[in-house]
């Protein structure tokens, strides 16, 4: 989905004021993005300089699709309501705020997440999707979204993009935010 994430040559970390990692204007769905690739990055980076120094495991994770967050606090009204619903009942991608909670626990105690350097999915079968489901809670009949791709499914490694996967760009990242935070 448009914009991409393209961190370009960093050069916005070198500009004093910049407002964007690649030097761009700001565009606050490619902030998201970059930022992400750019944390994946730093978990990389950390797990190669500092892993087998200390035996800290460094992971990062897509928790899934929270659709019902602040991230979309600058979309319209139209949009803020619809957005889930269309991942719920169309692409089956909707994970709840609880759920994706559960997720972060998961990474944090599963015995199967000792591994170092890994970006964490769960396989949530996005083909998959919800419908409304009637249940009875305290006395009140109450509709829930049931079966919808996205929830649930098997924790396993994916896979990072050859952005993520640039090491001259995360030694250049990690240098150059060294020296912004005065280290």
């Amino acid at each position: 989905m448009y914009p991409r994430a393209n961190l370009g040559d960093l050069s916005g970390l070198e500009e004093p004021g910049a407002e964007m990692v690649d030097g761009g204007k700001f565009d606050g769905a490619k902030a998201y993005k970059d930022s992400k690739v750019l944390n994946m990055m730093t978990v990389r980076e950390l797990h190669r300089r500092y892993h087998d120094e200390t035996g800290i495991t460094f992971s990062s994770m897509y928790p899934g699709c929270i659709a019902e967050t602040n991230l979309f606090r600058e979309k319209r009204q139209w949009f803020r309501k619809l957005f889930p619903v269309f991942m719920k009942y169309v692409t089956g991608g909707y994970v709840s705020e609880d759920e994706a909670g559960q997720r972060l626990a998961q990474v944090i105690d599963d015995p199967r997440c000792t591994k170092s350097g890994i970006y964490w999915s769960w396989n949530g079968n996005a083909q998959q999707v919800g419908f409304m489901k009637q249940t009875k809670k305290d006395d009140k009949i109450v509709w829930e979204v049931s079966g919808a791709g996205g929830s649930g499914g098997d924790l396993f490694e994916n896979q990072f993009s050859g952005d993520v996967m640039n090491d001259e760009n995360a030694q250049k990242m990690w240098e150059q935010s060294a020296k912004l935070v005065g280290l």
